[in-house]
């Protein structure tokens, strides 16, 4: 018997969005509002930063910092949503949008990058290959980026 009831079908936790859990079984995991973490953080799936990290953060699937949220290290993923602060380099595989409001003080090396309207970009942005751009190193910072 269920134990909420039912026809005693087992589910995932996806099922009720059609949408599978990414490769290897790795979801979602939140750092909270009010929660710091010291250490680097390394998941197969996506992290969503609502308090503040210190250490590098590695996520094969999204990098999602909400507003309020901090990352005082890089942040290597395929994709990065920034509506807070990131205060290190920014190495995403496909695609980083920096949000109104949101701050990013680092390089950023991605395919495709999106900055709105009021958002803050202090480091050098390297678009193309990111593993060729990882490969050849640091670059001179180029540009400094702030949209009013």
């Amino acid at each position: 018997m269920a134990i909420f009831g039912g026809s005693g079908k087992k589910t995932t936790p996806h099922a009720a969005t059609g949408r599978s859990a990414p490769a290897g079984g790795a979801g979602l995991s939140i750092i909270g509002i009010g929660m710091t973490v010291h250490g680097d953080l390394e998941t197969g799936g996506v992290v969503k930063v609502e308090g503040i990290v210190n250490g590098h953060v590695s996520a094969s699937q999204q990098v999602l910092v909400a507003k309020g949220g901090e990352i005082d290290g890089d942040v290597d993923t395929r994709e990065a949503v920034v509506g807070g602060t990131i205060c290190g380099a920014v190495r995403a595989l496909e695609r980083v949008e920096i949000q109104a409001g949101a701050t990013v003080q680092g390089d950023v090396t991605t395919k495709r990058i999106a900055v709105a309207e009021g958002a803050v970009l202090n480091g050098s942005i390297k678009m193309g290959d990111v593993e060729e751009a990882a490969r050849a190193g640091p670059q001179r910072p180029v540009a400094q980026l702030t949209v009013p």
